[in-house]
């Protein structure tokens, strides 16, 4: 299993605001585990700090702005894409502004930064959402559309489409995530000429240049009003006669401006607060649009705290009943696992097979048979029993005990014909022979019961 991960050093970069147009100073700070991504306003008394997740973007145009409480950070999108890129699960950023500098319009300085200051592996497993089923948004009017799939990792498709003879379709993938640094970080942002007038008397892009954005010019203007639209930009005097790219520098990719939408998406996802699982099919996406994904799945988490575990019948176990057999002293009728389908340092995944033909059916409940709860928590203790004895010489030697049940709860009454998927997770290293552990069991996707335990484990006689 995967464990959290925080950048190793500090490190600091600076530069003007895209909109501000504000020279800018943003610190990368290391960060403690289940930290996520937060911002401090160094600029601000009281330093307020703000959550980087989905639910507290506020605006969405032309970029991503988070705020809490008055307090507000835009232009955030590049530097969350390169975090998650680079897998760093916790990370605290100073910026003394109002928003994130632009550098040049890319996510390129901020992964590479984050390469050079390296990562410092922590002690919590990471957290992952997995994808178990599509999840889609779309806007009818816009024509933008993002549908999340099942899928084993990371991966995105992006579609662009503008009515331009410049820029029409394009489109981008990226497979892995290791490859963004490499494949897609250096794509810029765009901005078509015929914006700029609107982007200014909405008092945005006030520190827009040719080195920080791609400039596009795909409608042909009257030569004074060109002129005073790239006086305004800071920009040089420009064919009007001319379609194309104002820039002087070449583009990294012909495909750019789609990986650039990708750098995008990705920013956006960041702010679910856990890495993804899934395929992501982008077309025509934008940041109002990205954000409404990411707070679908952020509301699916919260419902969900804790996602089932994956059982695929088919595959073999990893302890069958006959390894249970021998690490448990539970006989008939009261040994409760059938197989242990995934297993790590710290936690552990058994399965259940409940039948009709259950001895505890005859009296519980004869004409309504329901499982009791108690024996769900023996089921869950017994899963947990066999990650701790697993992990010691001689394991048929020891027995554990219970010391300790609390925050039992019970969520579905379980009946013949059901799978349960128990998952119990270390809280805590062993000591003195003492172990705590959290257990669910899971229906399908649904949690049936809870609850925390203490543990003794004793050598028998």
């Amino acid at each position: 299993m995967q464990k959290q991960k925080t950048i190793a050093s500090a490190f600091s970069l600076q530069g003007k605001g895209l909109h501000t147009g504000l020279s800018i100073r943003v610190r990368f700070l290391p960060a403690p585990e289940n930290h996520g991504y937060k911002i401090k306003r160094t600029d601000i008394e009281g330093e307020p700090v703000i959550d980087a997740l989905a639910e507290n973007v506020i605006h969405t145009e032309r970029g991503t702005v988070v705020g809490k409480n008055g307090v507000q950070v835009g232009t955030i999108e590049h530097a969350m894409a390169a975090l998650y890129a680079a897998e760093i699960d916790n990370c605290l950023i100073e910026v003394d502004a109002p928003e994130f500098p632009i550098l040049d319009g890319s996510a390129r300085f901020f992964s590479e930064a984050i390469e050079k200051a390296g990562y410092e592996e922590q002690n919590v497993p990471r957290g992952y959402y997995v994808v178990r089923h599509k999840i889609e948004v779309t806007d009818e009017k816009s024509g933008s559309s993002l549908v999340i799939l099942p899928d084993d990792k990371f991966s995105m498709n992006v579609l662009i489409s503008f009515d331009s003879p410049v820029l029409s379709n394009q489109y981008a993938a990226l497979t892995d995530i290791s490859c963004f640094a490499g494949e897609i970080a250096a794509s810029r942002t765009f901005v078509f000429v015929r914006e700029i007038e609107m982007l200014r008397k909405n008092n945005l892009i006030k520190g827009g240049d040719l080195d920080n954005a791609i400039v596009i010019y795909d409608e042909k203007m009257p030569r004074e009003e060109l002129n005073r639209l790239t006086d305004e930009f800071g920009l040089p005097h420009y064919d009007c006669e001319r379609l194309g790219y104002v820039n002087d520098k070449p583009l990294v990719y012909n495909n750019e401006p789609a990986r650039h939408k990708l750098i995008d998406v990705i920013g956006d996802i960041a702010l679910i607060g856990k890495p993804v699982r899934g395929h992501i099919i982008a077309t025509r996406p934008g940041h109002k649009i990205n954000n409404q994904l990411a707070r679908l799945i952020r509301k699916d988490i919260k419902i969900n705290e804790v996602q089932a575990p994956i059982f695929r019948p088919e595959n073999p176990p990893v302890m069958d009943i006959n390894r249970i057999r021998e690490l448990l002293p539970h006989r008939y009728p009261f040994l409760l696992v059938d197989r242990i389908i995934e297993i790590g340092g710290n936690y552990i995944v058994g399965v259940k097979n409940v039948t009709v033909n259950e001895p505890f059916f005859q009296g519980h409940f004869p004409q309504e048979p329901v499982m009791p709860g108690v024996l769900l928590v023996e089921a869950m203790a017994q899963t947990g029993g066999l990650l701790v004895l697993n992990s010691v010489d001689e394991p048929e030697r020891y027995s554990t005990y219970f010391m300790k049940i609390d925050g039992v709860k019970f969520r579905q009454k379980v009946i013949p014909g059901d799978t349960l998927i128990f998952r119990l997770e270390m809280q805590e290293p062993v000591r003195r022979n003492i172990s705590t552990m959290k257990g669910y069991v899971f229906i399908g996707e649904k949690v049936a019961c809870e609850a925390e335990f203490m543990a003794q484990i004793i050598k028998n006689k």
